[in-house]
């Protein structure tokens, strides 16, 4: 959908109708102001772009899936370094046992292992952590390197890419968290982890736009 910005009469014209519609084209040009032809040029603009409705011997009525629809618009293309979380990370020599302990303090799904470089080493969740500990009484002596996903396997992301790129990812790969990356060596698949998105972090987004 294409966005055509408003003039400021236009803009006026819509704050109009949205306050006090259904009204009369000849209402809005004596609010602004204004003759009816002199309006009428505006008027169609606005309805051939969606933003008013108009019916015969009624008048324009002011949008709402429009307004919705925009505001929808804004969110797809909303960036996700403007909404990533700090990043919870272990190293990757970090015991299960210690693991799941920080992923309980932290309150998170998904931690993230990286090594003495702060690169990316790979993702451990709950999953597999509730998987490891189930029948091992050896938690403490067993490194979380040994359970995570390695990379290359990681799935990721880079903070210019989109909400809607982020919940695509989620969706298509079955999981519930991204590590927010930035490229250091592509050929060696090497990552500085820069952030986290989550689903809940694209839903409190989009009830934040939305509303």
């Amino acid at each position: 959908m294409n966005v055509i910005k408003l003039s400021k009469r236009q803009a006026e014209i819509l704050q109009i109708v949205k306050e006090g519609g259904p009204i009369t084209g000849q209402q809005i040009a004596e609010k602004l102001s204004l003759t009816r032809a002199a309006l009428r040029p505006d008027l169609a603009i606005l309805t051939m772009a969606g933003n008013l409705d108009a019916r015969p011997r009624v008048g324009y009525f002011f949008n709402h899936n429009y307004e919705t629809k925009m505001k929808a618009e804004r969110f797809l293309h909303q960036k996700v370094k403007d909404y990533k979380a700090h990043p919870i990370v272990v190293e990757k020599s970090t015991s299960v046992y210690d693991a799941i302990v920080q992923l309980f303090l932290e309150d998170v799904g998904t931690l993230y292992a990286v090594d003495e470089h702060y690169h990316l080493a790979g993702v451990i969740s709950r999953k597999d952590l509730l998987r490891t500990a189930i029948g091992n009484q050896d938690l403490q002596e067993l490194p979380v390197n040994v359970i995570m996903t390695r990379m290359p396997n990681v799935i990721t992301i880079y903070p210019d890419e989109t909400l809607l790129e982020a919940a695509k990812k989620m969706i298509n790969n079955h999981i519930d968290s991204l590590p927010v990356v930035k490229e250091i060596n592509k050929e060696s698949h090497t990552y500085m982890i820069v952030g986290r998105i989550t689903k809940t972090t694209i839903t409190k987004a989009y009830i934040e736009i939305m509303d």
